[in-house]
């Protein structure tokens, strides 16, 4: 048995999932927080989080990096720690310090560092040579809309340390620019309490679709799981509407991005102790790394994985921050492809209805808002009324099927 230091934690499915791993594998966990009633507020009435089978809860301010590394030498010398990890991006610079700090398996910290900084990851992949969109990254006003004239009108601007799509937006002028610029000055702190930084990120706008490649790093080599596609809502936010494992593409295609995302990995120095999920955009002139991702994939992507291919990417996660070979053996689940589709609100308001839901042996998943809830207009991935996820025993048919399940879904909606 191995004890794992679990630092914070998203409060979706991974909150749930990497818990239930620790456990199968037969470890245990000390869970390190600053707020536990910020996962406590996140689970169903009357059910216990599962972060609470932890072997013990420790509070401590994990955005004081200093004062956590020397808490945590403490906590170590009493618990005796084989691996530490986190599933929240917010924490994975500040986890990769600690297993350096500790002897303990994990990436370097400074590939880390890279991977969650957006201005930093385009850098670094530029140097390399992988290919990803003209950039610029600018905190003054007349620097960026220099800057953003330079790279020509529609773009896509964004921040450079905030997650689940928050504030990445289509900008078709200057104006729409500014106004964006404004938005992210009156959002200065995240959601986890930390200081942001003021660079915005500009990038061409690029054509094509977009899928993300789901990899294994251990012992140097990164093993490729599969490609996931995506779905993107309407402009100006790219809010993802649904994904679908394994993306139904050429094989071309699907290598291709494969060794996109791979050769993105290696030049970020992330072939150690990570499971990465790394976006990328194919283009007519070929694929463009989007995103790179040093932890799970977000989104129920890693159970769409896990219906089809038996492969717990949850489970993999914790062998690789243990130092430990991942099992990564497919085996036949009787699922050819799987798909999510998620709900989103059009308009703000108190959430009266929703439609009726055809439920069948396909539907392996399905978690909707109640009548009551209060919901906003969707503009990042935290804003979704829920989802659906369906299997397909024969081939590629799970996105039509989610989509049309999502379909009479929203001919009943209604938002007041």
């Amino acid at each position: 048995m191995a004890h794992l230091l679990m630092v914070e934690s998203w409060v979706g499915s991974m909150s749930r999932l990497l818990p239930r791993a620790i456990r199968e594998s037969g470890h245990e966990f000390t869970f390190l927080t600053r707020d536990l009633h910020h996962y406590l507020r996140s689970a169903p009435e009357g059910t216990a989080h599962p972060l609470l089978g932890a072997r013990d809860v420790v509070t401590a301010d994990t955005n004081d990096t200093e004062a956590l590394l020397l808490q945590v030498e403490r906590l170590h010398e009493v618990f005796g720690f084989d691996g530490v990890l986190t599933s929240c991006d917010y924490y994975l610079p500040v986890v990769a310090r600690i297993a350096g700090r500790l002897g303990l398996p994990g990436p370097g910290t400074g590939a880390v560092e890279d991977a969650c900084r957006k201005d930093a990851t385009r850098r670094v992949l530029a140097e390399a040579g992988v290919p990803g969109p003209r950039f610029a990254v600018h905190e003054e006003w007349a620097e960026l809309a220099a800057a953003a004239r330079e790279i020509g009108y529609p773009l896509v601007a964004k921040p450079v340390d905030l997650c689940a799509g928050m504030f990445v937006r289509r900008v078709d002028d200057e104006p729409r620019l500014l106004a964006l610029v404004k938005e992210l000055a009156a959002f200065p702190v995240n959601a986890r309490g930390q200081r942001r930084s003021p660079a915005v990120l500009l990038e061409e706008l690029l054509d094509g679709p977009e899928v993300s490649v789901e990899t294994v790093s251990h012992a140097g080599a990164v093993h490729v799981v599969g490609v996931t596609d995506k779905s993107i809502g309407d402009a100006p936010a790219f809010i993802e509407t649904g994904h679908m494992f394994p993306a139904a593409l050429d094989p071309a295609d699907a290598r291709a991005a494969e060794e996109t995302a791979v050769g993105a990995l290696r030049a970020l120095g992330l072939t150690e102790g990570v499971v990465a999920h790394t976006e990328v955009k194919l283009t007519p002139a070929g694929p463009r790394v989007i995103e790179v991702n040093p932890r799970p994939a977000g989104n129920r992507i890693t159970e769409l994985i896990r219906h089809v291919t038996g492969i717990d990417l949850a489970a993999a996660f914790v062998d690789v921050s243990l130092g430990r070979a991942p099992d990564l053996t497919r085996t036949d689940t009787g699922l050819r492809s799987a798909a999510v589709g998620f709900l989103l609100p059009p308009a703000t308001g108190t959430l009266e209805a929703l439609g009726y839901l055809t439920m069948d042996k396909h539907v392996l998943e399905n978690q909707l808002a109640e009548p009551g809830k209060q919901v906003k207009a969707a503009d990042s991935n935290n804003d979704y009324l829920g989802h659906v996820m369906v299997g397909d025993p024969d081939g590629p048919g799970a996105r039509a099927r989610a989509e049309s399940l999502l379909a009479e879904l929203r001919a009943g909606l209604v938002i007041r």
